[in-house]
């Protein structure tokens, strides 16, 4: 049996010392911790497959926290499944004592207590996500029976539009200059001539 720790942090300027610390405290040797620097985004994590392929049956695996297995808690189940019932290795969280499969030796019941536990974060913060997008779309929806309106703002057609739009289409000034008139972006520019032109033929 042999004890591994891995590490990670999300970008190169943060600093995994007390993440590693925490491993040597847990009696595990610095050869066996695995550092990676890279946002919990991308899961192409170099340091974690080479512990993947190291890891056997009986093995320790130990994490600060349970968000250094993934991006979310699908992925991190995903990876618990992966590590505790295909590899039949242990997990350790270090901030979580209940979620330690070797607790009870690796008995069954250790491995479903962590089991259980794990699936039930899981399901809270699903529920949680769940609920932050209700509220978000019932906010939006009051918003618009109060008359706010979303998205972009359209440029209105003043006086002003249609003279650039004319001078700008035979060719007297450039599309910058009549953005630059206009107190409005290029490229906005461009898409309200494009939406003018468009009622125009509506219109025509």
């Amino acid at each position: 049996m042999r004890k591994y720790g891995y590490v990670r942090v999300s970008s190169k300027d943060q600093n995994p010392s007390r993440q590693i610390e925490a491993m040597l405290e847990m009696g595990i040797q610095r050869e066996d911790i695995y550092v990676d620097k890279i946002s919990g985004k991308s899961f192409l994590r170099p340091a974690y497959h080479d512990l993947m392929q190291r890891l056997k049956a009986g093995d320790v695996l130990c994490i600060k926290s349970i968000d250094r297995l993934g991006r979310n808690y699908q992925e991190i189940l995903e990876q618990w499944r992966r590590i505790v019932k295909e590899t039949q290795a242990n997990i350790i969280v270090i901030d979580m004592p209940l979620l330690n499969t070797a607790s009870a030796g690796g008995d069954l019941t250790g491995t479903f207590v962590a089991d259980l536990v794990l699936q039930i974060l899981a399901y809270v913060a699903e529920t949680e996500h769940s609920f932050i997008k209700s509220r978000q779309a019932e906010g939006i929806a009051l918003a618009r029976r109060n008359g706010v309106q979303f998205g972009r703002k359209r440029v209105e057609v003043t006086n002003m539009f249609e003279q650039m739009f004319e001078e700008w289409e035979n060719g007297k000034i450039s599309a910058r200059a009549a953005a630059g008139k206009l107190h409005i972006s290029y490229s906005t520019f461009y898409r309200r001539c494009r939406e003018y032109e468009a009622e125009l033929e509506k219109n025509g």
